[in-house]
């Protein structure tokens, strides 16, 4: 018996006895091979002594000052670094506890953005279908994700939604790359035009797809005629990288690699790698400037924000980064876990896509290779993947509804980047296993 509300009413998962690089023991004396980070988290794995003892000389200092009365060097020295790494200007940071209250203080802080400029009439937030941007209220509303939206939809504010970038599915045959990514941008550009930009707050999307969609990269051109189409007409790119961001594909911020400064960016995740909650929000130096001179305070904050302790544990994971050349491991080994998977599934009668950037890859499961055609969702393979990949002692990310909301299915790969090769090796043979068993499961004897 317990006395938590777990994730699944019916069951409590295994206790964790002790986590270490890429390993969790739970206290059965079982052991797994984190190959998702819990859920991309861990990018630096379980217990690293270096962040630990950041997080322990911060304990000895401060371990929490209320924001409203003040500010710890900590947090001004993350918030610079977070800064100064930043393309652009986006030289603001305020700091939150995890990501859905990041995109929550995005969406509010735009919102506040275009009041102080005199333009109330802005209410109106532009998303993608089949996206996930957090899961309290605010964040639900602005994501696409149908299962988690289903129960709460009479709660959430309506949000205009246009299609994901989403190449495997979306592409017709013989369209080539450039006249489909033309095609989303010019359903966007309908969509402004159909709602006013006047009306319009802005236009966000997670940079690389997440737990939706599987780790869908952006097509070649898509986030720069994006960002075209928000300066045409006065709108704020908002760029969701709660789960992308922090080194995950190879670069710090995963937009660098389609060359836009969004506006405004979220961050969760691996900013402090699993060690302590934390996320934060980078701001153009523009809307920060808007609202000095106006009211000269934003209207937001959470009891938590800028904690000392999380400041401390996601500026040792930031540090770490940069003194191993993480970024580049992420990008080398990504190439090899991609070559790996391929090796193993790219002929297999039921992966249909191998995707994704760096470190954050996704496999994406159908029925029939030819047709695209997802498995019965009824039979919930990817629960069925998640329960024979722990039984083979493997962690993955498995999610359903990935083609429409409800039919489909994806796992999710995003180990930390400390892992070697072999490491990688030993992932894909003990996901070989774990899809055989869960396609034999699910199947009549």
């Amino acid at each position: 018996m317990t006395s938590l509300i777990h994730r699944q009413l019916h069951t409590t998962p295994p206790t964790v006895a002790c986590a270490f690089g890429m390993y969790v023991r739970d206290s059965e004396g079982n052991t797994y091979l984190d190959a998702s980070g819990g859920a991309a988290v861990s990018s630096l794995g379980h217990g690293h002594p270096d962040v630990l003892a950041a997080m322990q000389a911060q304990l000895k200092t401060t371990a929490y000052a209320h924001s409203g009365f003040f500010t710890t060097e900590v947090a001004e020295e993350l918030g610079a670094r977070l800064a100064g790494d930043a393309p652009g200007d986006l030289d603001h940071v305020y700091l939150v506890s995890g990501g859905s209250e990041a995109m929550e203080t995005a969406m509010k802080l735009a919102r506040q953005y275009f009041v102080e400029r005199g333009e109330p009439s802005r209410q109106v937030f532009i998303a993608r279908r089949q996206s996930f941007h957090g899961n309290t209220l605010g964040a639900l509303a602005l994501g696409g994700n149908e299962a988690r939206r289903r129960v709460f939809e009479p709660l959430l504010m309506d949000v205009a939604r246009v299609a994901p970038c989403y190449e495997y599915r979306h592409r017709p045959a013989g369209q080539d790359l450039h006249a489909y990514t033309g095609s989303l941008v010019a359903e966007l550009e309908t969509k402004i035009n159909e709602i006013g930009a006047e009306n319009i707050i802005g236009f966000c999307a997670e940079t690389v797809a997440g737990a939706t969609l599987g780790a869908a990269p952006p097509t070649p051109g898509y986030f720069k005629a994006v960002r075209a189409l928000c300066d045409r007409y006065g709108i704020l790119m908002i760029q969701d990288e709660v789960m992308c961001g922090m080194g995950r594909t190879g670069t710090l911020y995963a937009f660098e690699q389609d060359d836009v400064v969004p506006d405004i960016v979220a961050l969760g995740k691996g900013l402090g790698a699993g060690y302590q909650p934390i996320g934060a929000v980078l701001v153009r130096s523009h809307i920060i400037d808007c609202l000095r001179a106006g009211s000269g305070a934003f209207q937001h904050g959470h009891t938590y924000i800028g904690h000392a302790v999380a400041a401390a544990a996601a500026l040792a994971v930031q540090k770490i980064i940069k003194r191993d050349g993480l970024l580049g491991a992420v990008t080398v080994h990504g190439a090899t876990f991609r070559r790996m998977l391929r090796t193993a599934f790219g002929s297999h009668p039921h992966v249909g896509d191998i995707r994704g950037r760096g470190m954050m890859l996704g496999l994406e499961l159908v029925q029939d290779r030819d047709s695209k055609r997802p498995f019965d969702p009824d039979l919930r393979l990817h629960a069925a993947i998640k329960e024979q990949a722990m039984r083979c002692g493997l962690m993955v990310y498995p999610m359903g509804g990935t083609a429409d909301g409800r039919r489909g299915d994806h796992i999710l790969l995003a180990p930390p980047f400390i892992a070697t090769e072999a490491d990688l090796g030993e992932v894909v043979s003990r996901l070989q296993d774990a899809l055989a068993r869960a396609l034999s499961s699910i199947r009549p004897a």
